[in-house]
């Protein structure tokens, strides 16, 4: 669902033209005969709505009242009068409108449907992925944005969301982009995160029709849908949900390598209580390992985004891809999102203890215990009153400290960031300098709440990880779905009063109420939780040969951001313990993309090397 927005100007004749027919086959005009909607899209994922000589566009999976809409739509006097539609409506989809010569284009807040922008010819152009944009000028890299994508565990918000095309930007979360008559454009708020005030009961019952709605209209024209069903909570809790809406469901599950991870045994259990539903089980020796090779089959497509966030297990999802869509799948489900919004975020306690005290001391205690956390590196988290500005200041200064330990407390709006011990000087020196102009800037969080802003920071990492994931996979003909990153489930998820969110002895208690009746008590009743550092490992002694020949002609060294040399010593010594793996991920991605076709045509910056 590929699609550019034009402005209501004479520049986008001359614009569409310059396109010679890349943006697609299908247009929409505006009122005034001009082209404003340009793309290609199924009909069963677009609706369009005329008020006189308004127009309204939804293009993904969602459920509206057409007559409702066009009676918001024909008294709006403004575009921004459309918050109306954009707050109440399910799944993932795009907004976009003409309106009296202005336009309006969103995605989700997650980012899973996700706005670009850039200028081209005087005037602003918007699409749904960078592509179209980068067809309209000289696609420049920015090797400072990927000396970011070095950082672990990741580059913080804001600095996740800038791209690695210099003159394209990501719209922010939470905003929707006016461009004026004139061709100028701005990003203008219109999202904001609701007040944590019900209670459990009631922030469950707002998620519970939220879920279910989200299911819902994934399953609608589906004949045959497909889900992973990993053993967890939030991938199981979609399957059910799933199967209750009647579709011909499929589920996958992939055995771990680790014997002690019992997520196996939870899938087991849940494929016996859901009747009717195909299930297949796929072992370690019939799925590529982690970080394989790409196959390079014409089958999946080069990310436009930049490094994908789940580069590690890519050939994996291609596998599955490829065998869901032989069994007629034109839809899968995947649990992403869950964890972010229903798991322990590092910010809980820190936020409970000034809301809670005594409630919130005695859950200290209780993780210190099972976490071993030191005294004083506990109450160093506790204690620390640092500003979120001020936090990106300081990580710049510790960018090459020592890792934290893993008896340390969570601390912090974000963590510990460090850089690699692979990059190089002037790959920290870069990060450094973003970090201090962000700071310098003084850039608010996602949230006031240091809880909320970590919740908030892992959706946008997780709807930049679908989105990325869903186009690179629309080759096979199967659409991948997150449900839990649907607007209505953030909200829903944020709303319960931080004292609810967790209790002890149960699991994602949030979840669990929400899916009680949906999902068998037994299932619900899981307290465990997988874990995969044996997959990580096994990858890379498995793809250890290819991975050091990166290292003989290493594009991340040419543009003098990784020293191959380190990297290689890494490679062959990558570490005991889990929190040593990461790096590699981050490094892998990055070097991986710059090898594609997409980066390969790219034009580097005077300055720089290739």
């Amino acid at each position: 669902m590929d699609f550019l927005t034009l402005p209501d100007s004479p520049a986008s004749d001359t614009i569409l033209d310059r396109l010679s027919g890349r943006a697609g086959t299908r247009l929409v005009p505006h009122a005034s005969g001009r082209p404003w909607l340009v793309g290609d899209w199924a009909d069963e994922h677009f609706t369009l709505i005329i008020a006189g000589t308004r127009r309204l566009a939804l293009i993904g999976r969602t459920r509206i009242d057409p007559v409702a809409a066009e009676r918001i739509l024909d008294r709006a006097r403004s575009p921004h009068a459309l918050d109306e539609v954009a707050r109440t409506l399910p799944g993932a989809f795009h907004l976009l409108a003409s309106f009296d010569g202005r336009t309006r284009s969103q995605g989700t807040i997650s980012t899973a449907r996700q706005i670009w922008w850039a200028t081209t010819d005087g005037v602003t152009v918007a699409a749904a992925d960078p592509g179209p944009l980068l067809a309209l000028t000289e696609p420049r890299l920015d090797p400072e944005t990927l000396a970011l994508r070095l950082m672990t565990p990741v580059a913080p918000w804001p600095l996740s969301q800038r791209s690695v095309w210099t003159g394209v930007a990501q719209l922010p979360s939470g905003h929707w982009l006016h461009v004026s008559p004139d061709g100028t454009g701005r990003p203008v708020r219109w999202w904001r995160p609701p007040p944590a005030v019900l209670t459990l009961p009631e922030a469950a019952a707002s998620l519970r029709t939220a879920l279910t709605e989200a299911v819902a209209v994934r399953a609608a024209g589906a004949r045959t849908m497909s889900a992973d069903l990993s053993g967890g909570m939030d991938s199981t809790g979609l399957c059910f949900l799933a199967a209750a809406e009647g579709a011909d469901l499929l589920t996958y599950h992939w055995q771990p390598l680790d014997p002690a991870n019992d997520d196996s045994e939870w899938a087991e259990r849940a494929a016996g209580l859901m009747p009717g539903v195909r299930h297949a089980v796929i072992a370690p020796d019939d799925a590529p390992s982690w970080f394989a090779s790409r196959p390079g089959d014409g089958r999946t497509r080069d990310d436009v985004e930049g490094p994908p966030s789940w580069s590690r297990n890519r050939a994996h999802m291609e596998q599955l891809a490829q065998v869901a869509a032989a069994e007629g799948s034109s839809v899968h489900l995947i649990g992403l999102g869950g964890d972010e919004l229903f798991g322990a975020v590092p910010g809980y306690l820190w936020s409970l203890v000034r809301r809670h005290p005594l409630r919130g001391l005695r859950a200290v205690r209780r993780h210190r215990t099972m976490g071993r956390w030191r005294l004083g590196s506990t109450v160093r988290g506790l204690a620390d009153r640092t500003g979120f500005a001020a936090s990106l200041a300081a990580s710049a200064d510790g960018l090459t400290g020592d890792p934290a330990g893993p008896f340390e407390a969570p601390r912090g709006w974000r963590g510990d960031l460090r850089m690699p011990p692979w990059a190089t000087g002037q790959a920290v020196d870069t990060a450094r300098r973003l970090l201090r102009a962000a700071a310098a800037g003084g850039t608010r969080p996602l949230d006031p709440d240091r809880y909320r802003h970590q919740i908030l920071e892992s959706v946008l990492m997780s709807g930049s990880a679908i989105r990325q994931l869903r186009r690179a996979l629309a080759p096979s003909g199967v659409d991948w779905e997150a449900p839990y990153l649907d607007d209505r489930v953030i909200e829903a998820a944020l709303s319960v009063r931080i004292g609810d969110r967790a209790a002890w002895g149960r699991y994602k208690p949030v979840l669990t109420t929400a899916l009680r009746g949906a999902v068998p008590d037994e299932i619900l009743g899981r307290r465990s939780k997988g874990e995969f550092s044996a997959e990580v490992y096994a990858g890379l002694e498995t793809n250890r040969h290819a991975l050091l020949e990166l290292c003989d002609d290493l594009r991340l060294g040419e543009l003098g951001l990784v020293d191959p040399e380190t990297l290689r010593g890494g490679l062959l010594a990558p570490g005991p313990e889990t929190r040593h793996l990461t790096p590699f991920e981050n490094t892998l991605a990055c070097e991986n993309w710059l090898r594609s076709a997409r980066a390969a045509r790219a034009t580097i910056p005077a300055g720089e090397s290739r």
